[in-house]
């Protein structure tokens, strides 16, 4: 699980994720999850038609150089784009690579939320793949993303389809605002939901979440302050590895 902090400059984000990524492959790992959106910042706290300059194809620049490093470490890598299918359709998608580097599959982000703070309405079009696993030299990932984890439906839709393991790259966090009886309240329940997911279907869960505090560009005053947490679990809701609330 790779949990970091971002800044506002994308190249500089990408060579860090690339150090990351190589330090999991070093310690061993053969699959590596990266968290939402985790080229940039998270750009949805505002409506601004600029940010749509970060939208990109795939096949594109982003999945040239993933596809590179997952060549290179051998490893299974699961990353999360902001995509541009069509002049006016983008997506918020995930996409994997096997361990020679290829495209194993993509998953188009199906529960796109609009609350204060996270306007992905504005950017996303919601997916239209459905819920099928990827299919991967380590077994069938059920690739979900963020929002998903909510909807117990979405996990047991991949789990019907033979997923193995399920996975949410994620961006969540607190309004600084919020008492900090309402952030532990929001913790557990995230917490618990995709917990829950896996005692319902029997299968681990990983979910790998932003850390650090971003700032809202309308009030740099304000902003979101990711939590971190990343986890996994096992099918029967035992917590097996958990990140803290910071994050390289």
């Amino acid at each position: 699980m790779v949990q970091q902090r971002n800044t506002a400059d994308v190249e500089a984000n990408r060579q860090k994720l690339a150090g990351n990524i190589a330090d999991c492959a070093g310690r061993g790992a053969g699959l590596v999850i990266l968290q939402e959106l985790h080229n940039s910042l998270y750009f949805c706290q505002t409506e601004d038609v600029d940010c749509f300059n970060l939208a990109e194809p795939i096949p594109g620049p982003s999945t040239v150089f993933f596809g590179n490093l997952a060549r290179e470490h051998g490893i299974v890598l699961v990353t999360s784009l902001f995509e541009k299918r069509a002049p006016g359709i983008c997506h918020n998608t995930a996409v994997v690579f096997d361990r020679d580097g290829s495209i194993a599959g993509r998953y188009r982000k199906m529960h796109i939320p609009d609350d204060p703070g996270f306007y992905e309405k504005f950017y996303f079009t919601p997916g239209d793949l459905g819920f099928v696993p990827v299919q991967t030299s380590l077994g069938k990932l059920g690739v979900l993303i963020c929002w998903d984890q909510w909807y117990p439906e979405a996990a047991r839709l991949m789990a019907m389809r033979g997923a193995e393991l399920l996975i949410y790259p994620t961006a969540i966090g607190w309004d600084p605002a919020d008492s900090e009886e309402e952030k532990h309240r929001q913790r557990e329940a995230w917490l618990t939901i995709q917990r829950s997911h896996a005692v319902a279907n029997g299968l681990p869960v990983v979910s790998v979440n932003r850390v650090g505090f971003e700032a809202d560009p309308a009030d740099p005053a304000r902003g979101i302050e990711f939590w971190g947490t990343s986890f996994v679990c096992g099918p029967q809701g035992e917590i097996l590895a958990q990140a803290d609330t910071c994050g390289g």
